[in-house]
């Protein structure tokens, strides 16, 4: 897409070539820890044999390049799970050896705490920004700074004054939200469109001839409330903004779908794209102007028709060769034993049937749980325990579930488990609070009209790390309803159940009964949109990663938890004559004898590498 004048052949004509890469996850290398294989479709070692071509391509007509990265690059992958006291952190490695000029800030950055992104970001090799984040309290020291004015001189145009190229880099104010336990009363977090207004406004007034800016965040709708998670559609209307990085959603821009009035890239995530934007720039008195521009994204691998995925370009063989040390590290320590299962733990068809994988969580949060409420108030409550699934294919691929066979496990399987670096949190709340959780979750799903056999179970627009399981609990989701809340936690349809008959101990809820809960430190303070969670009390508990309580619950150390005999706690209530269509992932054929009872149509694969079923209800 090219902007007017419409130059008659910009690859030539560019000044500019801009670089991008996002939502790394710390998959730097193309490897898959969780499995313990080698993955072609991820890895910024072969991110770097893109960025190699593309900079020795913009060399040749005479550009000048920038790489910039989009943020939530630290967290993810077990290569990024570091000892403390390591010097160098492989993702600064990574971004000294590819030569970086600068870093914006995603939500994910700050899983570990401000201390720990500082002590990291101390290593990196070009300035790291974050636009819309402030401290809160004089002692707060801030690792990044909020924009950036980087020179660069055009080699086309030797004795042409250099290009100031201003950047900006902005992440949801929510981020303050779900991070809380580690954010809250040291920073604020304001508006992404407020704070882009006017840091490129600034940027401007400081004589910048371009400014980018970083947005870590989705693409969103123009009508969407200021507050909005994702605002990219939003950020591209400010007029002194001339390009855009976007990220958070792991989605690919430039897509027809999708026209946005401005050069926009959104390269996926785990390294599985390079976005690239060119622009033309001229020169006069008054300085440089953009002219024109065109952007597109660069693949690492593609998929045949056999939905196996195909490299397109080999790993950088001097990335690889830096990170050697830190891979061999990290495949010792997450091959260390942990524990055995008798069954296969996986998530291929979490949306719709028992997930063992879940209930394990589950088990584990309240074994961890029921000693820390022992003599309190809490301790005569029924506890339950709320696990969401962390890997469940989506925007993210058909190879990103859940999938730990039966026998030993290892470290690496654990992390298989859960994902993310949240810690045990425990909060109390009224059976009708615990319903309204449920209805909340239930929004996952598409309305499925009686008698129907072609709508797609989920939503694609709802997340499914937002679908909470509720052990200990026993309901149905009537699908026939139309979901109660929206993404946003707003009701939508007031009048609108879906939850059916839900029970504790056999008997109704009692809506003014009180329960504690066993959740995560993402969700107990709202991560989410759900406001019924926010509402809840709190309880003051010591700060444990659910990690390490899985290793402490399978190792033996906590006792097997009552929840672990329960049956499972939901179903998709029955609807006679009703099919809906779901997609899982392709390893999900070693576990259809699973299913044998829905007594399915062969399945089909479809173009993107997914497995597609066709369930009834």
């Amino acid at each position: 897409m090219l902007t007017e004048p419409d130059p008659p052949d910009l690859p030539h004509q560019v000044s500019l070539r801009v670089l991008a890469t996002t939502d790394l996850h710390m998959n730097l290398l193309g490897y898959d820890y969780y499995g313990d294989r080698a993955d072609p479709g991820i890895g910024l070692s072969r991110t770097a044999t893109l960025i190699a071509s593309a900079r020795s391509e913009a060399s040749g007509f005479g550009a000048a390049t920038l790489l910039l990265d989009n943020g939530d690059s630290l967290q993810g992958a077990p290569l990024g799970d570091q000892p403390e006291g390591t010097a160098l952190h492989p993702l600064m490695r990574a971004f000294q050896v590819l030569n970086y000029d600068a870093i914006g800030l995603g939500n994910h950055d700050f899983n570990f705490g401000i201390e720990t992104l500082a002590h990291i970001l101390r290593d990196a090799p070009c300035p790291a920004i974050c636009s819309n984040m402030t401290a809160e309290t004089p002692e707060t020291e801030l690792p990044f700074t909020a924009s950036v004015v980087l020179e660069r001189r055009i080699p086309a145009h030797p004795n042409a004054p250099p290009v100031r190229i201003g950047l900006l880099s902005v992440l949801p104010e929510q981020t303050l939200q779900w991070d809380a336990h580690q954010l809250k009363g040291r920073v604020q977090v304001i508006n992404m469109v407020q704070a882009a207004r006017s840091t490129s406004a600034t940027l401007r007034a400081a004589g910048c001839d371009v400014i980018i800016a970083l947005a870590h965040t989705g693409i969103g709708h123009i009508a969407d409330p200021d507050d909005t998670e994702n605002a990219l559609q939003q950020l591209a209307l400010i007029d002194d903004i001339d390009a855009l990085i976007g990220g958070h959603t792991h989605l690919h821009l430039p897509d027809p779908a999708t026209p946005i009035a401005k050069p926009v890239v959104m390269p996926g995530a785990y390294g599985s794209h390079l976005g690239v934007i060119d622009l033309q720039l001229r020169h006069s008195h008054d300085g440089w102007t953009l002219a024109g521009w065109e952007c597109g994204l660069r693949a690492i691998a593609q998929r045949s028709d056999t939905g196996e995925l195909i490299p397109q370009v080999s790993e950088d063989s001097t990335l690889v060769a830096a990170l050697e040390k830190d891979h061999a590290a990290t495949l010792k320590r997450i091959n260390q034993p942990v524990g055995h299962s008798a069954q296969s733990l996986h998530s291929f068809f979490t949306f719709f049937a028992p997930d063992r994988a879940l209930a394990l969580v589950a088990s584990a949060q309240a074994a961890a749980l029921r000693p820390l409420l022992a003599g309190s108030d809490a301790s005569e409550l029924p506890l339950l325990s709320a696990v969401s699934p962390c890997k469940f294919g989506a925007r993210t691929g058909p190879s990103h579930f859940t999938d730990v066979a039966a026998g030993p496990l290892c470290r690496r399987h654990v992390a298989d488990l859960h994902v993310f670096p949240n810690a045990l949190n425990a909060i109390t709340l009224s059976g009708a609070m615990v319903v309204e959780w449920l209805e909340m979750s239930a929004g996952l799903f598409n309305q499925l009209i009686p008698g129907t056999c072609s709508t797609a179970l989920v939503n694609p627009d709802r997340a499914g790390h937002n679908f909470d399981v509720l052990h200990g609990l026993d309901y149905q989701i009537d699908l026939s309803v139309p979901a109660r809340f929206h993404a946003s936690g707003k009701l939508a349809e007031p009048q609108a159940h879906r939850i059916r008959n839900p029970r504790w101990n056999g008997q109704p809820i009692d809506p003014d009964q009180q329960f504690v809960v066993a959740v995560n430190s993402h969700r107990a303070v709202g991560g989410g949109n759900f406001q019924m969670v926010l509402q809840a009390k709190q309880l003051s508990l010591p700060k444990r990663p659910i990690r390490d309580i899985l290793y402490d619950y399978l190792d033996g150390t906590l006792p097997t938890d009552p929840l672990a005999a329960a049956a499972p706690p939901w179903c998709l209530a029955r609807l006679p004559g009703t099919q809906a269509i779901v997609y899982t992932g392709p390893a999900a054929r070693a576990y259809l004898d699973e299913l044998a009872h829905l007594d399915l149509a062969a399945p089909r694969l479809t173009p993107d590498g997914f497995l597609q079923l066709q369930i009834p209800l």
